[in-house]
């Protein structure tokens, strides 16, 4: 019986070599030698620094149109940005959006659509904060930023560059989580929580978007050397400086482990996500895997990939949702 993906579902032909078998974590991809993404429309989220910063000036330098975005402009990363795009004659717009402000996300996508000239082809949703400690003492001050920042800004973004996706009929969205949005660390807050959050919101409008002709992939780093890490520690403090001790006094071996500071993310390069998204958005349309864990050491979430992959067409897929169910996973 033939594979079914978004292509054969709406009734068009898959157009290129993929190897499928089963699910997208047992799904392999012949790449080219060198990703082509000349002429994408991309726009992404939290280019100050970190991965948002590195698929900005890879993906200009090769040939994309980039809306790099960033909260609280004027600042010195936009500027560093900027300068880059004039003096190398790149194709990058600075464009303020703060994930968490309705406002910001609705003007910023409507002016990189009005730059573009109609519906962009891609959206990475990069932004992303941590606030580390035992659950108990995340005040809701921490709980709600965190949220609004890694779940919700996500969704505004969504809403916001799907009507124009939807009516190109073409699109592609990438949700950048965890591995810890699969398995969790004691002690690292309500990070993996939102991250669960937002793969859980992935998938299920990765089933949705189906018969619109938009694939939706889950990045799942693991630890990488990004200033997320000195972020998280700035945010931890505060949490630690406001906290009352009833809610301290249980957790002693892990708070003097935040107030140590340590962490960092290893020796591990983090042109490791650009590169992989590079590598999906070239894939045809239908083809592409709802998640790929990017790390060169292990990749716990893997497994659970797998079962979730397994349950979902084993649940679905023979009910009148299996037909969005298979498509997402290949099957």
């Amino acid at each position: 019986m033939p594979s079914i993906n978004r292509r054969t579902l709406l009734g068009a032909a898959a157009a290129t070599t993929v190897l499928a078998a089963g699910t997208a974590a047992a799904q392999t991809w012949i790449t080219p030698s060198k990703p082509d993404i000349s002429g994408k429309s991309i726009l992404i989220t939290g280019c100050s620094s970190g991965f948002g910063r590195l698929m900005a000036e890879k993906y200009a330098r090769e040939g994309a149109k980039v809306f790099a975005t960033m909260r609280n402009l004027p600042r010195a990363e936009a500027d560093e940005l900027i300068a880059l795009a004039e003096a190398d004659d790149l194709d990058l717009q600075i464009i303020e959006i703060d994930v968490t402000d309705d406002k910001q996300v609705a003007n910023g996508v409507a002016e990189a659509e009005r730059i573009n000239g109609g519906a962009l082809d891609v959206l990475i949703n990069n932004a992303g904060i941590s606030v580390a400690g035992p659950i108990e003492i995340q005040d809701m001050q921490a709980t709600q930023l965190i949220f609004d920042t890694n779940v919700f800004g996500a969704q505004r973004m969504m809403r916001a560059a799907l009507p124009a996706m939807r009516a190109a009929k073409i699109g592609q969205i990438f949700n950048v989580t965890s591995q810890l949005g699969r398995v969790m660390l004691p002690g690292f807050g309500q990070y993996s929580p939102t991250k669960f959050a937002l793969e859980a919101m992935s998938e299920q409008i990765a089933y949705e978007l189906v018969p619109h002709n938009i694939d939706v992939t889950i990045i799942q780093p693991g630890g990488y050397p990004t200033k997320i890490w000195a972020s998280s520690t700035k945010l931890t403090m505060g949490l630690l400086e406001r906290a009352d001790e009833k809610h301290l006094s249980g957790y002693p071996a892990m708070i003097e482990q935040l107030r140590s500071g340590s962490g960092g993310g290893g020796s591990t390069d983090p042109m490791d996500v650009p590169n992989a998204i590079a590598e999906i958005i070239t894939m045809p349309a239908g083809t592409r895997p709802l998640r790929r864990a990017v790390h060169p050491g292990p990749k716990p979430q893997e497994a659970i990939n797998k079962v979730s992959a397994d349950a979902q067409v084993g649940w679905l897929g023979g009910s009148p949702y299996g037909p969005l169910i298979k498509a997402v996973h290949n099957v």
